[in-house]
């Protein structure tokens, strides 16, 4: 079955640096555009960055451009998201996103990043 399992999080000040990890199993992980969402408290989830199969192409949230890089490495069936300049307002649970197909997608039980001083 699909499993996809963040990690990473951490609570840092602001202006540090993190990497999440996504590692996925289950699925033909090079065939499948990957997805980083996040959830702040009492927001809605919300799209941070998009990557194509071979990586060819990414997409960032606006509030993210310029900050954040989505990659990944089909060898090791992982999606990351770095994270540099990281500010309060990207407090929130971020989750792994793939859709295998029409009302199949899957998300991963999430990982959890605090930015406070």
């Amino acid at each position: 079955q699909v499993q996809l399992v963040e990690s990473g999080g951490d609570a840092v000040q602001p202006g540090g640096s993190l990497r999440l990890s996504c590692s996925a199993s289950g699925f033909i992980f090079s065939s499948y555009l990957m997805s980083w969402y996040r959830q702040a408290p009492g927001k809605e989830r919300e799209l941070v960055a998009d990557i194509t199969s071979t990586g060819s192409w990414t997409n960032y949230a606006d509030s993210v451009k310029g900050r954040f890089t989505i990659s990944r490495d089909n060898a090791k069936n992982t999606v990351y998201l770095q994270m540099s300049s990281l500010k309060p307002e990207d407090t929130a649970v971020y989750y792994c996103n793939v859709v295998i197909a029409k009302g199949y997608d899957f998300w991963g039980q999430g990982t959890t990043v605090t930015v406070s001083s």
